[in-house]
């Protein structure tokens, strides 16, 4: 836990403005971008503080997975069902605006506004999807 990381905190509770969307997974939290992207735009943040995705290893794929399928799973509580239409990645070091990993889940991809699609676009050198 680092106290200074605002996800740290969002994940114990400790920020009352930010509302937690339900999640089966513990080990991981879910709630809104306050910059949504997208109609639907939601953040899958593990609960352990961990760094960027530059220092996810091959040990950490069950966890990206389990990141995505909480993902998919929240999108399907709010009523969106088109899996096909959903962009989900990690911006890349220096510009990821926040040193704790989180996953971006946006929906319906093609709906991402001109400055989304280039922020959210795919496989670029600043978000990995």
């Amino acid at each position: 836990y680092d106290g200074k990381c605002v996800f740290c905190r969002i994940a114990r509770r400790e920020e009352p403005g930010t509302a937690l969307l339900p999640c089966e997974d513990e080990d991981l939290v879910c709630f809104r971008d306050i910059k949504p992207g997208a109609p639907h735009h939601y953040l899958v943040v593990p609960v352990k503080h961990m760094g960027n995705c530059k220092t996810l290893k091959t040990e950490h794929i069950p966890l990206v997975k389990r990141m995505m399928e909480v993902g998919k799973a929240v999108l399907q509580r709010n009523n969106f069902s088109d899996l096909n239409d959903v962009r989900m990645g990690f911006h890349w070091p220096p510009f990821c605006s926040i040193a704790h990993l989180h996953l971006h889940v946006l929906a319906p991809a093609s709906q991402l506004g001109f400055l989304s699609r280039i922020y959210y676009r795919i496989n670029s050198y600043w978000f990995i999807t």
